[in-house]
């Protein structure tokens, strides 16, 4: 028996000895590596948990690998442009791909292309979906952030064009990174800008809950598992630490650090392009400019470990994945609606209120684990049955055990899923 891992999933611009590479997340022992070509920012997705995809820099093809596959067959696939950006569904049933100005869908089980939409004036920089695969939000140039209903995109009336359920024009520059928390279409959205900007939305509704300033502009953005935390990553090189509980938070705010959460983590020396959280809420992965990828302690902001990448100008994937084990996503799901009660007086009206008496970093315990070496290219004589799953951009091999809480969702890489006693 192993213990459990936690691991990285991350492609870099240079592609000398790889396109993309699975790290051992404490250790940064490379566990896998798939070759051939290199992968642009915001394309590098996995596919119903048998494939990785990353398209490729500067060309219009999409690079597939099979995750199984010893031998690491590379696949291509041709698209009408170069591809800027690159999502798949949580459910394995559709993929987007930012092509210049339009958003193209296809299904994944026929390769039929269903919908092209034509509603972004520039090219598209990032696509992300929700966590149940209902919806998708779109980023661009234009400085419009647009949320499509993936119902509406395939209906089956050709005479109109589907239109975006929401159009989030409030950004003066353009989108860099989106990141959607979890709860499907109650789910809240975050949008990072080139304007020094971060904005918290709410999906149903479509109302901005939140604008932060800074005095950099911002190049990626992500929740913490709780979403008590929103982090963004600076143009400088500096990580803002957002707390979103604080007592005097109000609609628009300035960041500045204090004793509330809001804290600066400071190494990277330039560009800071990707941002992870671990599935317990206490390590944030950073991928930047200045070639390294940095492992961060959030509670003392210091580094725990460096890792050197020539020429990473990629990603870290840290993408919510659809949960296959319902009970236990409710349970996580069921948290942060009741946070989000307690906390939605302030966000909408600037009030106070004392905080929650749950743990800030997140009450999870995870299962007990076991390696299967065979994923891995090793001996699997002692292996037993493990279950590959990622969890917000994090592989973790699950058996049977107790959860308290699962905080964000789940994919399958093989096989069925675990069952929880």
């Amino acid at each position: 028996m192993a213990a459990p891992m936690e691991v990285v999933v991350c492609a870099d611009s240079a592609g000398q000895l790889w396109n993309c590479a699975v790290f051992e997340l404490h250790s940064g022992t490379n566990l896998l590596s798939y070759r051939g070509g290199n992968s642009s920012p915001r394309s590098l997705t996995l596919l119903n948990g048998e494939f990785i995809l990353g398209s490729q820099l500067g060309k219009n093809i999409i690079n597939v690998w099979e995750i199984q596959r010893k031998d690491q067959l590379q696949q291509k696939i041709v698209c009408p442009g170069i591809v800027t950006c690159l999502t798949a569904s949580p459910n394995g049933l559709y993929l987007l791909a930012g092509i210049a100005e339009a958003i193209y869908v296809w299904e994944v089980s026929t390769g039929n292309l269903l919908a092209i939409l034509n509603r972004h004036y520039q090219d598209l920089t990032c696509l992300r979906f929700t966590d149940d695969s209902s919806h998708f939000i779109s980023g661009g140039k234009d400085n419009l952030a647009l949320v499509w209903s993936i119902t509406n995109v395939l209906q089956p009336d050709l005479s109109a064009s589907p239109e975006p359920r929401h159009v989030w024009a409030s950004h003066s520059l353009p989108i860099t990174d989106i990141h959607c928390g979890l709860m499907g279409p109650q789910a809240r959205v975050a949008t990072a800008s080139l304007d020094q900007t971060v904005k918290l939305w709410e999906l149903s509704s479509g109302e901005l809950l939140l604008t932060i300033l800074f005095d950099v502009g911002i190049m990626s953005v992500t929740l913490d598992p709780c979403e008590y935390f929103l982090f963004c990553g600076g143009s400088d090189g500096s990580i803002f630490q957002v707390s979103l509980c604080s007592t005097h938070i109000s609609r628009d705010k300035t960041f500045q650090s204090d004793n509330e959460g809001s804290q600066v983590f400071k190494g990277h020396r330039n560009l800071v392009t990707s941002l992870s959280v671990s599935m317990d809420g206490t390590l944030l992965l950073s991928g930047s400019h200045d070639e390294t990828i940095r492992l961060w302690d959030i509670q003392s902001k210091q580094t725990i470990r460096i890792s050197s990448l020539k020429g990473f100008r990629g990603d870290l994937l840290g993408e919510s994945r659809k949960a296959l084990f319902p009970d236990v996503c409710r349970h996580g799901q069921e948290c942060v609606r009741r946070r989000r009660e307690h906390q939605g007086a302030r966000l909408r009206t600037g009030g106070g209120g004392e905080d929650l008496e749950e743990d800030k970093q997140g009450s999870v315990r995870v299962l007990h684990a076991t390696i299967d070496q065979a994923v891995l290219g090793r001996d699997s004589s002692e292996a037993r049955g493990g279950e590959c799953l990622i969890i917000c951009g994090v592989v973790l091999l699950l058996q049977k055990g107790n959860c308290d809480t699962i905080y964000n969702t789940v994919w399958t890489f093989s096989g069925a899923p675990v069952a929880l006693e």
